[in-house]
């Protein structure tokens, strides 16, 4: 029988990442362990999609090093992420889902029982015969819930889901997020709104310039901030 072993705590020690002489992250040393949404909060250009996509394994560093679970190798199976811009396949939503559980590797037999399920999770039911490429950005981005969830994944990175949606919308995909965390699956997420990081953080670690300013529960950075940096942030004032 094989024995499944857990991704977390994902560990960066040390971590650069350095794209010719600009260097994007710079000696990142973080734990991610299980629980309650960890959310990367900073100003634009900070480097909070390099660590999602660097904690995701789609990226490697330039020097340090990332262990998930204590090992080096791990292969990304119990990891899924859904991007900014999610590409829809040329395909009915129902059909986008069967894909992806196809790619995930279930049984036929799991891919009919569980293509209904994760379809209703997302809200999507009245949706589902509907190409995926005529849904609103809203849509879209549940429908891309769907697909990550397809993997049973024990992490799930998000890359600023919201970015470009209305505050109905918003609330959909976070409705969905909070009830994805609940399940037990850990959220890695990265958000440009503030609120959003209230709303929905455990803890949040704050990015300045490609180094991790300040880490904290989400209660306690909002309501003092250790940082000048940080308390500028909060206020909304600009950081550079």
């Amino acid at each position: 029988m094989r024995v499944t072993l857990s991704d977390l705590p994902i560990r960066f020690e040390d971590v650069s990442v350095r794209a010719g002489a600009v260097t994007i992250l710079d000696r990142i040393s973080l734990d991610v362990a299980p629980g309650a949404p960890t959310v990367l909060v900073g100003p634009n250009g900070c480097g909070k999609t390099t660590l999602i996509r660097l904690g995701m394994g789609i990226l490697a560093p330039s020097s340090g090093r990332i262990t998930w679970g204590g090992r080096f190798d791990a292969p990304g199976e119990r990891r899924a992420m859904v991007f900014q811009r999610p590409v829809m396949l040329r395909r009915s939503v129902r059909a986008n889902v069967i894909y992806a559980l196809e790619v995930a590797g279930a049984a036929r037999p799991e891919r009919r029982a569980r293509v209904d399920e994760l379809i209703q999770r997302v809200g999507l039911e009245e949706r589902a015969e509907r190409p995926a490429r005529r849904l609103s950005g809203g849509e879209q981005q549940r429908l891309a819930l769907a697909r990550a969830l397809a993997r049973n994944p024990e992490i799930l990175f998000l890359d600023e889901p919201t970015a470009s949606l209305d505050p109905a919308s918003t609330k959909a995909v976070e409705d969905i997020v909070r009830s994805i965390a609940a399940s037990g699956v850990k959220i890695v997420m990265a958000t440009h709104d503030l609120g959003q990081a209230r709303r929905l953080a455990g803890d949040v670690v704050f990015l300045v310039r490609g180094g991790v300013n300040e880490r904290a529960p989400a209660e306690q950075f909002f309501s003092s901030p250790k940082t000048p940096q940080s308390a500028a942030f909060v206020r909304g004032d600009l950081v550079i």
